[in-house]
């Protein structure tokens, strides 16, 4: 078949590699230059199988009122007359609660288990380096309180048969020695030893190569229009240039622009931009920095080492599809790095931020729609990085209508219906 992927970001080039294995013709569409220059430029750099919760969760509302009086929130909202931010919140909160968050975790951690044994096929496929290790992901606390509530993390890994290890503070020194330094800001932690870190841009650009040999072609700064449609079934796509692109099927990979895409078509999609932000600060003293990924539960922030580099990366912002840099969000992040690491020089760090697409009850949307032909594979918010592999071969088996070798079926977008 003739499929085109919409974007080129990480669910997009991994998409296209999957589908061009299948033996499908496949072409990829996205308006910037190359691959992965936007949500997946600069991730936190986390791989994290394990480390995967929903953000709608058991006392975030009240949490959310805590964190508008506090100088480094992880939760920045801004609120504006927007009937898609008003519903996703609604949404969001109505999947606040302990049975909803059981079954959205359950969910994702599935097909984050999934992506863990499709990424390393994918590594023994091709060889590709992306600054990748194998060391897993320290989920530290800082309070007892914090190191209390991981109850019930535990218990959904537990359940899932997801390895994990409950750490004391001599503990998470072990595991990360440079921890020695800050001893007594440390109260416990929670190790998901199978997470791995990477560089995601680097892991894109490798794959796109791959993709290449097998046949996918690339068409980048193209601006797509829209979608061609026909009794009920896909044709193509329209590209601004006014060029009709024949398709029997389209992925839609658009990230947090996806449901305006989908949208004309009458697909509703509860997709929506959380903007998070991120520093790459050059390691100066390796006894100081991270060896793997530490998770800060205070800030809610990821501080990972990438080869030479540590990526900091962090937060939640809602405030639309707006993509400023703020000095506040800046010191958030060099305020978490420098209290645990600092070996690194902030002075001579690079600033970044990226429009995460959510949906409320953090599962990605990956499946059909009732368009004929139409796919989805997009809203996987902050874990486009982990979740990318397993989602690119659960839509390749979809679009080759194979039955994925994971449950699939709550995956779709008709679980809103």
């Amino acid at each position: 078949m003739k499929v085109i992927v919409l974007g080129a970001g990480i669910v997009g080039v991994t998409s296209a590699y999957q589908l061009a294995k299948a033996g499908h013709e496949v072409t990829v569409i996205d308006r910037q230059k190359g691959p992965a220059l936007e949500t997946s430029f600069a991730n936190a750099g986390e791989v994290s199988f394990g480390y995967c919760s929903p953000w709608a969760a058991p006392g975030i509302p009240a949490k959310a009122l805590k964190w508008i009086f506090m100088q480094h929130a992880p939760l920045i909202l801004r609120p504006k007359l927007d009937m898609a931010m008003i519903s996703w919140m609604v949404r969001m909160l109505s999947n606040c609660t302990s049975e909803r968050y059981a079954i959205n975790k359950s969910r994702m951690l599935r097909l984050a288990d999934y992506s863990r044994v499709a990424l390393a096929d994918v590594r023994a496929e091709t060889g590709i380096a992306y600054d990748e290790r194998m060391q897993g992901t320290l989920q530290l606390f800082r309070t007892q309180a914090q190191l209390d509530a991981s109850y019930k993390d535990v218990k959904a890994l537990a359940a899932d048969g997801i390895p994990y290890e409950v750490l004391d503070r001599d503990d998470c020194v072990r595991v990360e020695p440079a921890l020695a330094h800050v001893r007594d800001k440390v109260v416990g932690g929670l190790l998901t030893p199978k997470d791995e870190t990477g560089d995601c841009f680097k892991f894109a650009n490798a794959l796109e190569k791959q993709a290449e040999t097998l046949g996918v072609r690339f068409s980048y700064g193209t601006t797509i229009k829209g979608l061609d449609v026909e009794a009920g079934g896909m044709r193509g796509v329209v590209t601004e240039q006014g060029a009709r692109i024949a398709a029997d099927a389209v992925v839609v990979a658009l990230g947090s622009y996806s449901p305006k895409m989908v949208q004309p078509l009458g697909v509703k999609l509860p997709v929506y931009p959380v903007k998070g932000y991120s520093l790459t600060i050059p390691i100066t003293d390796a006894s100081r920095a991270p060896e793997s990924t530490v998770m800060d539960e205070t800030y809610k922030i990821a501080i990972t080492r990438l080869g030479d580099r540590i990526r900091v990366g962090g937060m939640a912002e809602i405030s639309g599809y707006t993509n400023d840099l703020g000095q506040a969000r800046r010191s958030t992040l060099e305020h978490s790095v420098t209290e645990l690491f600092p070996g690194g020089d902030v002075s001579k760090a690079s600033f970044w931020s990226g429009l995460r697409p959510m949906t409320p009850d953090g599962t990605p949307v990956i499946g059909p729609t009732r368009i004929a032909g139409l796919y989805l594979n997009t809203g996987h918010g902050t874990l486009g990085w982990t979740m990318s592999t397993g989602s690119a071969r659960v839509i390749s088996d979809l679009v080759s209508g194979r039955k994925p070798e994971i449950d699939a079926t709550d995956l779709a977008v008709s679980r809103y219906a």
